[in-house]
């Protein structure tokens, strides 16, 4: 398997899910249609029911807070954006320049960062969105 493929499609695939429950969907819904139209029409009206109930999905699962539902729906779109770039390779560009257009919208959308996290005990938690420098003395 190509890593650059599978690369791509778990990106998309995350983007996408994240995407299902912004006001971006719309535009995000379009441009999957659209590409999907353009690299297997015969698929088409399939894909675009699937978008729809995987939007009904997520948006159940982010108000349920259900992050096995997300993550199974995450995992449902990359398999599916994964084989179409198997079967059409060509549609890698199409995909990486629509996720450029709505990854965007994405983290403007909701730019929030949830992390939980438990400690009891003596113990500690460190919990970082991204660079974390810690020094103990």
């Amino acid at each position: 398997m190509d890593p650059e493929i599978t690369s791509l499609a778990q990106s998309g695939g995350a983007a996408l899910v994240t995407l299902m429950a912004t006001d971006a969907w719309q535009a995000a819904r379009e441009g999957l249609v659209h590409l999907w139209r353009r690299t297997q029409p015969q698929r088409a009206e399939a894909v675009t029911a699937e978008l729809d109930a995987g939007q009904a999905e997520v948006l159940a699962a982010t108000v349920a807070d259900d992050q096995e539902v997300l993550s199974e729906v995450r995992a449902e779109w990359q398999g599916r954006l994964r084989r179409l770039l198997v079967a059409r390779p060509e549609a890698a560009t199409e995909l990486r320049r629509l996720l450029d257009e709505i990854a965007p919208s994405a983290s403007a959308a909701d730019p929030a960062v949830t992390q939980r996290a438990t400690a009891s005990g003596h113990a500690r938690v460190y919990q970082a969105g991204r660079d974390q420098h810690i020094t103990e003395r």
